[in-house]
């Protein structure tokens, strides 16, 4: 058995690393900058994305050397894993969120309402795409006889979980039917102009499969209106629609989420209330899954992974700077081969390493480490090329 020569990869990753302290500072100076003053904002531009494309190239540089079959940007674009994409789309705007959220960490759990986003009118993808250009930048800079450039983005589940049916203006979208068609074809435009950019890995961050296995979760989305039983099946029909259109040798996978800042998760709970739909209904290549610890559940839904399909165990966990052991790896690889065979599963860390600005539980050196253990093990499990 040989490494996938296709995505997803044996050794691979979810997406965001850990941001260097001249790119979080450059932000926060464009950020203050007066956006009266057209000129010192255009200034202000210039001079984060020179560092941003330097801190880019520095941590493509990082990726190829340890081995990795894939890159990405770090996610140094944007400040958040959803929002820069998200609020790009005409009349996506920033409201409060309806879900109560509850943060839990091995020190306690704390309430927070995290801002979300509601439709205002009908959706319009800007000119120029939400992340084609930043994908661009990724592509031109990577060794691409090497590696894989992967572009990532947020669900397009994310524009209505957390508000469900209020969040979506009745004037513009009288039926719900029109907008998940909307919002599908903004989705389709993109990863379209994507393709045409030469992208040919891109990895959708879905959270709210993995919410909707969490009882309590469950019972803040009926309280909303939803039918928790329902939205997989919902979701799994705008996901599929979003991306019906790939181009031919585009992979896509998902990633599913609990939860990602400081150390801090939000769902619990195993995947059995979304497995069948998640694996059977949606039309994707593989499966970024959280396993790095009790509150993913067990390896027992992998049962119904189909043949075709990866499973991509995150085992290496991104909330600890503790470092995982090989043999640990792989016995919880075998352990998972239970119910799928080997040649369905991969390798790679639970979630990304910042899923924002701040809030890293561990140094850049732990990461390089981190990442290098999912190579290392990969190798021994799957062997190499």
């Amino acid at each position: 058995m040989t490494q996938r020569t296709t995505p997803p990869f044996r050794a691979d990753h979810v997406g965001s690393l850990i941001r260097p302290p001249d790119l979080v500072k450059a932000r926060a100076v464009a950020k203050d900058r007066p956006v009266s003053e057209a000129k010192l904002t255009a200034e202000a531009k210039a001079e984060l994305m020179g560092i941003q494309h330097a801190a880019i190239r520095d941590v493509v540089r990082m990726q190829e050397e340890l081995g990795l079959d894939v890159v990405t940007d770090g996610e140094y674009n944007r400040t958040s894993w959803q929002r820069d994409f998200l609020l790009k789309i005409e009349n996506i705007v920033d409201a409060p969120s309806k879900v109560p959220i509850k943060f839990h960490s091995a020190a306690g759990v704390r309430e927070h309402a995290p801002p979300t986003m509601r439709v205002a009118g009908k959706l319009a993808r800007p000119n120029g795409g939400m992340f084609v250009e930043d994908y661009k930048f990724l592509h031109a800079v990577a060794d691409r006889a090497k590696v894989t450039p992967k572009v990532t983005v947020p669900s397009p589940t994310v524009v209505h979980f957390r508000g469900g049916r209020e969040m979506i203006d009745a004037k513009a979208y009288p039926e719900m039917d029109a907008f998940y068609a909307d919002l599908a074809r903004i989705y389709q435009e993109e990863i379209s102009d994507l393709a045409a950019a030469g992208c040919r890995y891109i990895q959708l961050d879905e959270v709210n499969l993995a919410y909707l296995c969490d009882p309590e979760l469950r019972r803040h989305v009926s309280a909303l209106g939803e039918d928790p039983a329902k939205l997989p099946q919902t979701y799994a029909r705008l996901i599929n629609d979003a991306t019906a259109t790939r181009a031919p040798g585009m992979a896509v996978c998902m990633h599913l989420c609990r939860g990602n800042f400081a150390g801090n998760w939000i769902a619990e709970g195993g995947y059995d209330p979304v497995a069948e739909v998640l694996f059977n209904t949606m039309n994707v290549d593989g499966y970024f899954l959280e396993y790095d610890s009790e509150r993913a559940g067990g390896f027992e839904p992998l049962r119904f992974l189909p043949k075709g399909k990866v499973a991509v165990l995150g085992l290496v966990t991104t909330k600890s700077p503790v470092m995982e052991t090989k043999d640990e790896l792989k016995r919880r690889i075998e352990a998972a081969t239970k119910f799928v065979p080997l040649d369905q599963l991969a390798l790679s860390p639970q979630c990304g390493f910042s899923s924002g600005i701040g809030g890293e539980t561990m140094t850049p050196e732990v990461q390089k480490a981190k990442l290098a253990l999912v190579v290392e093990t990969a190798r021994e499990v799957w062997g190499s090329d």
